[in-house]
């Protein structure tokens, strides 16, 4: 039942939506302004535990810290009404982004204001890879990780490589920093734990993971079902948040698979940086593109969008219902902590990755370059935020 407290939470939730620009570390600074300290519906203390126990998890750490706040504080209703609430704005708006990118004689039009938008988000993600790394890589193990983790993605190139070198980070991390009497607790821990729940979610979980396998090619619906299954996919192995995005994103769609350019991947991304929300909304915008090229019409690329912004949110959204719950014991398992700074670390390898993938479609040039140190600089040394850069960025397109 919806009480009025819960109204409340509501209307917060859709202020916070409105004004959450910046990205997953910003997001952070405003739920502490707006429900705890100005609200108080959990503590401090409860706010960086849920934040810390998404980064573990793979997903959207904003979206999934949020739907832990509203199960604090309502329970599953409350976080399924607090979910479309702050997912469903950031994704009409990209997926608005792509019809107008692709309508007829619109796509020039926009390719030449986004002339000094594409260099703009490659500074965007350079900053985010600094700023990053200046905080969580603290010792030399993470240094290695993050560097190993820069390499491999560099020669591999391939969409599965992210999981395993995060699954290699967490365990040498958690195996160097977890003391050996660890084990005994962990055990305890884990025998209060229902398995007919696990093996529950579990089936959920495997479930919408295994549709685009069985889908019959010939179907009309064989891509939209595909492509949700695609980003699925990618929701269970995404971790480190919407900043991490971007390179898993890249190297399936773009390089891989062809669903769109390289042009029209930055493209999309500079307009999610510019909007408030969710950096997983991001998805919107590539799903829609992804079925307009294929050939589908305005309906179809609405569908494209909605199976994008589904398929990368269900996961992280299933796990964060389930795990919260019980979290009060499980965040007592020291490997679950320990495994956290090898995570981090690999995540920032990542993200250098990236910026070489990014600069490839842009060449390098005086404008570029200029631009793109630019962004770093600001982003990086000063307190301005992303949106305002990126309309600065509109603006001077439109100018010149």
């Amino acid at each position: 039942m919806i009480r009025k407290r819960h109204l409340i939470f509501l209307r917060d939730v859709a202020w916070y939506t409105l004004t959450a620009f910046g990205g997953a570390q910003a997001h952070l600074g405003i739920m502490l302004d707006i429900f705890v300290t100005k609200h108080r519906y959990i503590s401090k203390t409860e706010l960086l535990e849920l934040n810390a126990l998404t980064q573990v998890l793979p997903g959207p750490a904003s979206t999934q810290t949020l739907v832990g706040i509203a199960y604090k504080v309502g329970g599953l209703p409350l976080s399924i009404l607090t979910f479309f609430i702050w997912i469903l704005p950031s994704a009409s708006l990209m997926s608005f982004a792509a019809i107008s990118y692709s309508m007829v004689g619109e796509k020039e039009k926009f390719e030449a204001i986004l002339k000094f938008i594409q260099p703009i988000a490659v500074g965007i993600v350079g900053s985010a890879a600094f700023v990053l790394g200046r905080s969580m890589i603290k010792s030399q193990t993470a240094t290695w990780l993050a560097i190993s983790s820069l390499i491999a993605t560099l020669i591999l190139r391939n969409a599965y490589v992210f999981p395993i070198l995060i699954l290699i980070g967490g365990i040498i991390s958690s195996a160097i920093d977890t003391p050996p009497e660890e084990s005994a607790l962990r055990s305890k821990l884990f025998s209060n734990i229902n398995p007919k729940k696990i093996a529950y979610f579990t089936g959920i979980l495997l479930l919408f993971a295994a549709l685009g396998a069985i889908i019959n090619r010939t179907s009309p619906f064989s891509l939209p079902i595909r492509l949700f299954e695609n980003f699925y996919r990618n929701g269970i192995l995404i971790f480190g948040g919407g900043q991490v995005l971007v390179p898993y994103m890249f190297t399936e769609f773009v390089q891989m698979k062809h669903y769109l350019s390289a042009e029209q991947f930055l493209s999309g991304y500079a307009f999610q940086q510019a909007i408030p929300g969710p950096t997983f909304a991001f998805t919107s915008f590539l799903g829609g593109i992804a079925l307009k090229n294929a050939g589908y019409g305005i309906l179809g690329q609405m569908l494209g969008s909605l199976v994008a912004v589904l398929g990368i949110n269900l996961p992280g959204l299933i796990l964060i219902l389930f795990i919260v719950p019980f979290w009060n014991d499980l965040k007592k398992i020291s490997r679950i902590k320990n495994s956290l700074s090898g995570i981090n670390a690999v995540s920032v390898g990542f993200l250098a990755a990236a910026i070489v993938f990014l600069l490839q479609p842009i060449g390098i040039s005086l404008l570029s370059v200029s631009v793109m140190l630019t962004t770093f600089c600001l982003l990086s040394f000063t307190r301005i935020q992303a949106p305002f850069l990126i309309i600065g960025g509109v603006i001077l397109g439109l100018i010149f």
